[in-house]
C-alpha cells in the first residue's frame, strides 16, 4: 500500500511540473449557434394526422401528409403557416362525410410550397354529396381547397378527384403559381356532379395557372375579380368553359389584365365566356384569349353578355360593367349543330376597344339576337 501511494504522489508531482512547463490555453467560450426551433420534417398520417398537423404546423419547416384521413366536418387547417413552409401530400388523402360548407383543405402564408408526391391524390369522395343540385340546393356540400391569402407561393403536381362542389377558391392571393394541377371530376358527369368549378379567382393579383387538366361540370376557370391573372396550357373538359365573371354585385367588381393562352376546351357547354351582372357596376378590361381551340361545344362557342341576374341571363344588357380592351386572337374550333357559334349582347357604348383576329368558330347556328357588337367583332 505504501509503495502504491509513493507512485501516485510521484505521478502527481510530474503532472504538475509538466503543466507549469507547458501551460494549457483555457478553453474558448463561444456563443451558441442560433438553432431553428422548427423540426426539419414532420410526417402525419391516418385518422389523427389532420388534427396533429394543424396543431404542430408552426413547428415544422416541412409538413408531410401521408395518407391522411380527415374526419367528417373538419378542415385540414394549414392556414397561417410560417414563411417558407413546404407541404407535401403523399398517398391518398380522404375526407369523412358530413353536410357542411367546408372547406376540406385550407392553406395560407408567405412563400409556401404545396406539392403532391408521385401517385398522390386528394379524393373528395364527391359521390356521397352529388345530387344534381350542386350549391343551388339539396345536400350542403363542402368546398374543397381554399388558397386564401397566399403570397409568393406555389401549388404544384396536385391531383384532386371527385370534389363535392367547387374545387379551388383563390382569394386574397398575391403572386401565386399553380402548376400541373389535375382535377378529375369525370365521375360526376353521370353521377350528379354540379357546380364543380375548378378554379374560382377573386380579389387576387398575379395568379398564374399553368398546365391544368380539368374534367368537371362547371367553369374550368372563373375570374370574378382580380388583376394579372394568367391561365396557360390548360385542358378543360365537360364543364362550362373558361369564364370571366359573372362580374358585379360583390365587394370587388374589377377584372383587369387576364390572359388565357394555348388551351383546349372540349365537350363543354361554352368555350370562352364573359358575363356581367344586370344593373351592377364594375369593370372588365384587358382580357385576352389567345390560341384557344374548341371542340364539342354544346351551347356557345364564344359568349359575351351584360345581362346576368341571379345567375341567369335576362336578355336585357346594362352598361354598369363595361368590357374594354378585349382581345380574341386565334380562337378557333367547332360547336355542335344545335349550339350557337358566337353570341354578343352588349349595352350601348359598354363594349369598346376590342381586337378580334383569327377567330373562327363554326358548326352551329348564327345568332340573330346580338346587340351593340363593337367593331371588328362579329356574331
Amino acid at each position: 500500500m505504501m509503495h502504491t501511494n509513493l507512485v501516485q504522489a510521484a505521478l502527481l508531482a510530474f503532472s504538475a511540473a509538466s503543466c507549469l512547463a507547458n501551460p494549457v490555453a483555457p478553453p474558448q467560450v463561444t456563443k451558441a449557434a442560433s438553432l431553428d426551433k422548427r423540426a426539419t420534417t414532420c410526417t402525419f398520417s391516418g385518422s389523427n394526422g389532420a388534427s396533429l398537423a394543424s396543431k404542430s404546423k408552426t413547428s415544422c419547416s416541412t409538413i408531410v401528409l401521408s395518407s391522411v384521413a380527415v374526419p367528417s366536418g373538419t378542415t385540414l387547417d394549414l392556414t397561417k403557416l410560417n414563411d417558407g413552409t413546404h407541404v407535401v401530400f403523399e398517398g391518398t388523402t380522404t375526407f369523412g362525410y358530413k353536410e357542411w360548407e367546408g372547406p376540406l383543405v385550407s392553406v395560407s402564408g408567405k412563400r409556401i410550397t404545396v406539392t403532391g408526391a408521385s401517385g398522390s391524390v386528394l379524393d373528395g369522395g364527391g359521390a356521397r354529396w352529388w345530387d344534381g343540385e350542386g350549391s343551388n340546393g339539396g345536400k350542403t356540400k363542402p368546398k374543397f381547397f381554399y388558397a386564401h391569402s397566399m403570397t409568393s407561393s406555389t401549388i404544384s403536381n396536385i391531383k384532386i378527384k371527385n370534389s363535392p362542389v367547387q374545387v379551388f377558391s383563390i382569394n386574397g392571393a398575391t403572386n401565386l403559381n399553380l402548376n400541373t394541377i389535375t382535377i378529375d371530376n369525370s365521375a360526376g358527369d353521370s353521377g350528379g356532379g354540379h357546380n364543380t368549378d375548378a378554379f374560382d379567382v377573386g380579389s387576387s393579383t398575379g395568379v398564374n395557372i399553368d398546365g391544368a387538366t380539368v374534367y368537371n361540370q362547371d367553369d374550368c376557370l372563373a375570374v370574378n375579380s382580380g388583376t394579372d391573372i394568367t391561365f396557360s396550357n390548360g385542358y378543360c373538359s365537360g364543364g362550362h368553359g373558361i369564364s370571366i365573371g359573372s362580374v358585379g354585385g360583390r365587394s370587388d367588381n374589377t377584372v383587369d389584365t387576364v390572359t388565357v393562352t394555348n388551351s383546349k376546351i372540349v365537350n363543354s357547354q361554352n368555350g370562352v365566356r364573359i358575363k356581367t351582372v344586370y344593373g351592377a357596376t364594375g369593370s372588365v378590361k384587358g382580357v385576352t384569349y389567345k390560341s384557344i381551340t374548341l371542340s364539342g361545344i354544346t351551347k356557345y362557342g364564344i359568349v359575351i353578355e351584360q345581362d346576368y341576374e341571379n345567375g341567369s341571363p335576362t336578355g336585357t344588357p346594362t352598361n354598369g360593367v363595361p368590357i374594354t380592351g378585349l382581345t380574341l386572337n386565334g380562337v378557333t374550333g367547332t360547336v355542335s349543330s344545335s349550339a350557337t357559334d358566337v353570341y354578343i349582347l352588349c349595352a350601348s357604348g359598354a363594349c369598346s376597344n376590342w381586337t378580334w383576329t383569327g377567330v373562327s368558330v363554326t358548326g352551329g347556328k348564327k345568332s340573330s339576337s346580338c346587340k351593340n357588337v363593337p367593331s371588328p367583332a362579329s356574331c
